[in-house]
């Protein structure tokens, strides 16, 4: 199993010229090229919680199709959190993570069928308090441990985490391998890496990066990370 994963915050669609252009968004997308795609802020933050990338650009031909995670029925993700998974997978289950949280946050899980091997796939956006971070990374380290049986496993989203090793990255750490994908926000001048991508011990990170485009630049605040991952088995 080899497979291509991205994670990109696309700040409702907003670029940095502050127009709503989720063109864009789908433009960049198809440039990084993912079988499975974490995103965050993927719904308007307010009304009926609208999807940012709609039906008419998710059409028959894209590659990808939406994880049905949305607990509302304008929405395409939970708390802003959307996975795409490529034509073809197979989806075998999926479900909202809750988070503890006082902000609008949360997690969203599904398990893929790829071959032979299952994949266990958390998309995530944490919160902006340093407390609140750790005790969701319990949370879904939780969640991903109490699963049965394990399934090798991707996290992926936006941590909100400035330090490099500790906060919600230290309890992260103990458990999944974290890709050097690079700092990713903001996109006119990248010098955090606020947006992860991290396994578990039984995969094996082959290439990461940060995808710096000129459409990506302009098309969010964060620029989307990508990871090669293959199995070690």
């Amino acid at each position: 199993m080899k497979i291509k994963v991205a994670s990109y915050n696309i700040h409702k669609g907003v670029g940095t010229d502050q127009r709503r252009r989720p063109d864009r968004i789908m433009a960049v997308l198809a440039e990084i090229d993912a079988d499975i795609i974490a995103l965050q802020e993927a719904d308007r933050r307010f009304g009926v919680r609208a999807a940012v990338l709609d039906k008419g650009l998710l059409d028959p031909l894209c590659p990808w199709r939406t994880v049905p995670v949305a607990q509302r029925p304008a929405s395409s993700g939970w708390h802003g959190n959307s996975l795409l998974i490529r034509k073809g997978m197979q989806l075998i289950d999926c479900a909202p993570i809750h988070l503890p949280t006082l902000e609008p946050r949360g997690a969203v899980a599904a398990l893929i069928s790829i071959g032979s091997a299952n994949l266990h796939i958390v998309g995530m956006h944490l919160d902006l308090s340093g407390l609140r971070r750790r005790r969701q990374a319990h949370t879904i380290i939780a969640h991903v441990e109490g699963a049965e049986p394990r399934h090798p496993t991707i996290l992926m989203g936006d941590l909100n985490e400035w330090s490099a090793t500790a906060g919600c990255l230290h309890e992260f750490a103990r458990h999944f391998s974290i890709a050097e994908t690079g700092p990713s926000f903001h996109a006119r001048r990248p010098v955090a890496r606020l947006d992860r991508i991290m396994v578990s011990r039984d995969l094996r990170i082959v290439a990461c990066g940060v995808h710096h485009s000129a459409t990506a630049k302009i098309a969010s605040d964060h620029l989307p990370i990508w990871a090669i991952i293959e199995g070690t088995g």
